[in-house]
């Protein structure tokens, strides 16, 4: 496979930053590293080899962008309002820069995926833009502010809080149609260091539900920690369903 490194200067975040793409044909699929990873991370634990044999065969394209979550999510002794403004900017730098230069017609749109605080990530951005991602694929993510940011609220946490905007939001919402017609995976474990995720998966499935969008929740056994060797197995049979969807 064609595998390219990057390094552009973001105008939102006023710095360089990095991503990595393997393969150049088919889906585009957006990958966010997990809490305070690196875009190499996907690759150095073994997720590139899973999805190898799509990409080689030109069914998807992967792109693995950096985050900054050790100086918002991750930073909780910094100031809240700087630390969610700086995670806006990268939203924006991700949005109006990274894909915007990557997208091949105005009209494309992408798969999103991520495992742990990518999988919050990969839903956070699904969820504030399904004109731009039209499948998710979250794998072991928390979906509430309130993990970075305890009782800290404002207008930017909430927008970046998809257990308390989506459960606000009416259902006549311009988005919530749109929410119907992309396919939305959310997956989890019950075993060891899932906890706290599958209170908040069954919290947005519950809210999902009670709008009338249909997703589809997969809680895996009690055996099935938080832990890559899980979420290889996990990428590997979801992204098999949606290219089995669209073939």
């Amino acid at each position: 496979m064609e595998i390219n490194y990057q390094k552009t200067f973001s105008k939102s975040l006023n710095r360089d930053m990095e991503y990595k793409t393997y393969g150049t044909e088919g889906r585009g699929v957006l990958v966010f590293p997990s809490q305070d990873g690196r875009f190499f991370d996907y690759e150095n634990f073994g997720m590139i080899d899973v999805l190898a044999p799509w990409i080689e065969r030109g069914q998807i394209h992967v792109i693995c962008v950096d985050g900054i979550d050790g100086e918002t999510w991750s930073n909780r002794g910094g100031d809240c309002r700087s630390r969610i403004e700086l995670h806006e900017k990268w939203f924006h730098y991700i949005m109006d820069e990274l894909l915007s230069s990557l997208q091949r017609t105005p009209e494309e749109t992408f798969i999103v995926t991520g495992c742990s605080m990518g999988g919050f990530h990969a839903g956070n951005f699904f969820f504030r833009r399904p004109d731009v991602f039209d499948t998710l694929i979250a794998l072991s993510g928390l979906y509430h502010a309130a993990y970075g940011f305890g009782n800290y609220h404002d207008e930017l946490t909430y927008a970046n809080s998809p257990e308390d905007f989506l459960a606000n939001m009416p259902e006549d919402h311009p988005w919530m149609q749109r929410y119907r017609q992309r396919r939305i995976i959310v997956c989890v474990g019950q075993g060891r260091w899932e906890d706290e995720l599958l209170e908040s998966t069954r919290h947005l499935d519950e809210i999902l539900c009670s709008k009338h969008v249909p997703a589809w929740f997969d809680y895996w056994g009690y055996d099935v920690d938080h832990d890559w060797c899980w979420w290889r197995r996990q990428l590997a049979y979801f992204m098999q369903k949606v290219l089995e969807n669209e073939a």
